[in-house]
């Protein structure tokens, strides 16, 4: 399978809601590089943090912007949305408030066509500012 269609292969799952069918797209031996502190490394680890994600946001959506292949690596610049109407996220109960961040993902795919290994970052402050969580910070006078 071609690592590219595999990288939004994973997006569209995630978007669809279908949590189990995008942990069949990741390697029985996964590894996370990125990890959230409480959640495990690991294809488990990652399943569980994004039904957390669309429970918290039901209508989450991630839109790939752009992705550069690289050998066995796929990078792709993100944009994901959602709206805070369903459980409590982090300990903030739903505010019906609305999130927009950027993510940058590196995901390694192997011959099998499944991803093997994921490096990311995405704009924690940002969502959380977003959410009510953490004051925004004034714009310099």
């Amino acid at each position: 399978m071609e690592r590219v269609a595999a990288m939004r292969r994973l997006y569209e799952l995630v978007n669809a809601g279908d949590i189990d069918g995008f942990g069949d797209q990741l390697a029985d031996g996964f590894v996370e590089h990125d990890a959230v502190p409480g959640m495990e490394p690991t294809k488990e680890g990652v399943k569980q943090l994004f039904r957390v994600y669309r429970a918290s946001l039901p209508d989450l959506r991630m839109e790939v912007e752009e992705v550069l292949p690289s050998g066995e690596k796929v990078v792709g610049r993100i944009r994901a949305t959602g709206t805070h109407t369903g459980e409590p996220f982090m300990g903030l109960p739903a505010s019906g408030k609305s999130v927009d961040v950027q993510l940058i993902d590196i995901t390694r795919f192997d011959d099998d066509g499944l991803a093997h290994e994921h490096w990311g970052v995405f704009d924690a402050l940002s969502m959380m500012q977003q959410l009510g969580a953490i004051p925004a910070m004034a714009p310099p006078t």
